[in-house]
Order: structure tokens, then C-alpha cells, then sequence
């Protein structure tokens, strides 16, 4: 059975404009690896793709020309000599082009960063070919994808030279949303698990599409992670490594930063790196945070009232933070690992932290779920003390209209109940932040949880809620602000 795409509904519309438009396109597709690149752009094209070609992950030169002469061979149905060089290479593919006697030629290069092996000059001839020729070819729609972020990045849509703004259209795909993710179990695996699970899920997963595809569905959760993480065969197991090689050039320095912002939950400041990881505060560490930010490993958030200098940088990337707190290391895997840990306070622990990450990365949901997505809006934390006491609010919603939203986020298996202590606590981190930021906004308590509030003489504290409804974009008969 073909599969369908999920989603991507804006990404795909791109794709078809740039096809039937009038001009030259050359459309840059990037992200993560496993990320559904290759899938979106042959999914949407289908049968308009006159020439495919993918890149090899550490082939050398010979290896890549040698790929790209049995592309044109398959497409073209004439044996090409195989080019020596990338200059005679796309000087072929002209030709191959030119003799297509058709309205529109669609070519689409994966994996484009592989091709650059090192002193091969295939980016300098990408350069040529595009400028000197396919640029003014208005039936030629060029695609390319790529999983090397910072390749991609900094030599094709930021390039200086040659390729300078040649990139007529960039599409930077992400991982599913949790609707999305439910869509796709439901739809392409038949796995109909409840919302509370498919959270959990997205807690270890996060939204990657090929990490999805690998569940069974005659396994319960538990034992899909156990399966695919703590097996002797686990794939997941294995694929942090790779991940970040694929992604990064010197990518033991991005593991690195990653694994030292993995210690910290709520984040750290560029001087906290440094000082941390014991390191000099220069340009490499700048490229690195912000090529981890463009991959949506890493979120830049400031406290509130606090300048760009005090930027917090925090580990967001489910995967990543599953595999360091759990597979990393573990000298003592069992295949039922999962399910034993998932009965434990140190389950419980993750998931309350892996649950506000779960909220953080659908702030666009939760904003639509309060009814204020027409509402300007700044994301931020908050830490303050004064006298007597402390207090944290790991996230506001800091809104133009004079209100500021103070959520709270509990992962709970049930409607979260509020007993007096959490109310009165609530109620006078509420005071503390008003006093210490001498704020004139209106402060409302939100509470972000799978199943609500339980109703009680202190849910009442709350101005608003917003349940796994809202999260998965179901946003039918939700309270919202009152």
C-alpha cells in the first residue's frame, strides 16, 4: 500500500507552485536526517521527476561520479562516459536536459552534500552549471535536499560566493507535530493508542517520522522502546552516533555540547557552557549553538526582563535526551528495560521534565487551545527571590494585551488534582513574581495536562487549562481564558 503524506500541507504547496511557475527554480529542502526529506519531495513530485540522483554518506569522488553516470544512464537510456570530473559530469547532465523535449524538467539531487568530497570542486561546479546556464532555463525546476545542516546552511542557502541568494526557494522541514504523529500511527501502522500514550511516546520519539515508522503494532509502547533501544539488534540504539556524524562537521564537538546541556534541564547560559565544558567563548562556539538551534536540538530562550546576553540555551530534542539519560552508558540492558523503568520514580522523574518539552515544542497549539493565537505573544522563564522566599515558572506566555500567562505542566495519568499546598505555593510564586518584576500585567495560572483539572474548592485558582485536546490541535469544547 503507497503511503500518503502527513501533513506538510504548506511544504507541499511550495513544492507544486515552484514546479508550475515560470522561471528557473532551485528549491533547497533541508533538516535532520530521518526527518521524511527524500519522502516529501518524491511523494510530491511522483512521476514529474526526470532525473534522481542521491549522494553516497562518505563515498569519495570516483564513487559519486560513478552514481551520478548510472543515474543518467537510467533515465537517459544512453551510456554516457563516466565523467572524471564534476565539470565534464554536469556538463553531461546539460546535454541530457536539453535534448528532454518537454515543458518542464524537474531534477532532484539528494543528499547534495555528500557529492562534496573533498577537493573534487563539486560545489564550484554546481556554481557554474547554475549560473552560466540552468539559471536561465525557466522549464528547469532544480531540487535538492540534504541532511548536513551545516553544509547546507553555510555553503548552498548562506554561500558568499557564486551561490549567493541563487536559492529561489529553502524549505526547512521539522519533525511531526503530535496530531501529526497520531495521523501517522493511526493511518500508515494501525496503532490506535490512547492520547496520554502517544504523549509518552513523543517524550522518547519526539515527532521523527522514521523513528515512528519502526513500531510495531502488536507491541504495547513499553515494549516498542524496549525493543528498538535496549535489544541486542535495537536500531534506535545505535543511532545517535550516525545521527550527528550525518548532520555535523566536527560533530564530537556538537555531542559534546549536547551532552554537557543534557545535564542541566532548564538550560545554561553561553558563559555556563564555557565554563563548564572549559573551552574558549568564540566564533566555533557560536556556529555550533547556532547550527544545533536551526536542527531543533537546542531551544534560545530568555528569562524574563533579562537582555540577548543572558540568552539560555536548552537540550529540546526528545531523542537525544532519552538516549543520554537512559541508553548512554548502560552497562545493565535487559530486552524488558523499558517496561521494568516505566514502574519507577525515576520514570516519573523524566517524565515530568520530557512532558514540559513535550509543551514547549507545541506553542503554537497551546496558544490556539487559550484562544490568543491572534495575540502577540513572548516566550519565556522566570526565577526570582526576594527576602524570604524563591521561585521558578519555567513558562510565560508574556502577551500584548496586558495579560501574562503563568503555566504550569503536569504529566498526570488522571485529572490533576490541587490540594491546598500546591494551591497557596502557586498563589505566592504568583505574588513574588508580580513584586520582583513590578509588573502591571494581569497574571493568570494556566494549567497544561493530559486530562485536565479535577474539579475541587482550589482548581478554581486557575484562569485557564489546556488538556491533550489541545495539545493534538482538538480544540472542540476547551476552557479556555475566563
Amino acid at each position: 500500500m503507497e503511503q500518503k503524506i502527513i501533513g506538510r500541507k504548506r511544504e507541499q504547496e511550495i513544492i507544486n507552485s515552484c514546479v508550475e511557475s515560470g522561471k528557473a527554480e532551485f528549491v533547497a529542502v533541508y533538516g535532520r536526517r530521518r526527518i521524511g526529506k527524500t519522502f516529501l519531495v518524491k511523494q510530491s513530485l511522483k512521476d514529474k521527476i526526470d532525473f534522481y540522483v542521491s549522494g553516497e554518506y562518505e563515498g569519495d569522488t570516483m564513487v559519486q561520479l560513478k552514481l551520478f553516470n548510472e543515474a543518467l544512464y537510467q533515465y537517459s537510456g544512453q551510456m554516457y562516459p563516466l565523467a572524471t570530473n564534476w565539470h565534464d559530469a554536469f556538463a553531461q547532465l546539460k546535454i541530457f536536459i536539453t535534448n528532454l523535449h518537454k515543458d518542464r524538467v524537474v531534477i532532484f539531487i539528494d543528499e547534495l552534500p555528500w557529492f562534496d568530497t573533498p577537493k573534487s570542486s563539486f560545489k564550484q561546479e554546481l556554481d557554474l552549471f547554475w549560473n552560466t546556464w540552468a539559471s536561465d532555463q525557466p522549464r528547469l525546476k532544480l531540487f535538492v535536499c540534504g541532511s548536513s545542516t551545516t553544509w547546507m546552511t553555510k555553503k548552498l542557502i548562506g554561500d558568499k560566493g557564486g551561490l549567493h541568494n541563487r536559492i529561489t526557494r529553502q524549505i526547512y522541514l521539522s519533525q511531526f507535530s503530535l496530531g501529526e504523529t497520531e495521523q501517522y500511527l493511526r493511518q500508515e501502522k494501525g496503532i490506535d493508542w490512547n492520547r496520554y500514550t502517544i504523549i509518552e511516546l513523543f517524550m522518547i520519539l519526539g515527532g521523527t517520522p522514521y523513528y515512528l515508522s519502526l513500531l510495531e503494532s502488536g507491541l504495547t509502547m513499553a515494549e516498542n522502546i524496549d525493543f528498538l533501544f535496549f535489544s541486542a539488534t535495537g536500531e534506535l540504539r545505535k543511532e545517535y552516533d550516525f545521527l550527528f556524524r550525518s548532520l555535523f562537521n566536527d560533530s564530537q564537538k556538537y555531542r559534546a555540547v549536547i551532552e554537557t546541556l543534557c545535564d542541566k534541564n532548564k538550560g545554561m547560559t553561553r558563559k555556563e557552557i564555557v565554563s563548564s565544558m572549559k573551552i574558549s567563548d568564540g566564533g566555533s562556539l557560536s556556529e555550533i549553538l547556532d547550527n544545533l538551534c536551526s536542527c531543533d536540538f537546542v531551544r534560545p530562550y530568555y528569562a524574563f526582563g533579562k537582555k540577548q546576553r543572558d540568552m539560555i540555551y536548552q537540550l529540546i530534542d526528545h531523542y537525544t535526551r532519552f538516549y543520554l539519560k537512559f541508553v548512554k552508558g548502560n552497562r545493565t540492558f535487559k530486552e524488558n528495560y523499558w517496561s521494568l523503568v516505566s514502574r519507577t520514580p525515576r520514570h516519573a522523574a523524566w517524565s515530568g521534565y520530557a512532558f514540559e518539552q513535550v509543551c514547549l515544542s507545541h506553542l503554537s497549539q497551546i496558544r490556539k487551545s487559550l484562544g490568543i493565537s491572534g495575540v502577540i505573544s513572548d516566550v519565556c522563564s522566570w526565577t526570582g527571590k526576594d527576602e524570604n522566599r524563591g521561585g521558578q515558572i519555567d513558562l510565560l506566555l508574556d502577551r500584548d494585551d496586558n495579560i501574562i500567562n503563568l503555566c504550569e505542566m503536569k504529566y498526570s495519568a488522571n485529572e490533576y488534582e490541587v490540594v491546598k499546598s500546591y494551591a497557596q505555593t502557586l498563589l505566592d510564586r504568583r505574588e513574588l513574581f508580580r513584586s520582583t518584576t513590578k509588573t502591571k500585567k494581569a497574571l493568570h495560572l494556566t494549567m497544561i495536562s493530559p486530562y485536565g483539572l479535577k474539579k475541587n474548592s482550589y482548581s478554581d485558582i486557575f484562569q485557564s487549562q489546556v488538556t491533550a485536546d489541545g495539545l493534538f490541535g482538538n480544540h472542540t469544547g476547551m476552557v479556555t481564558e475566563k
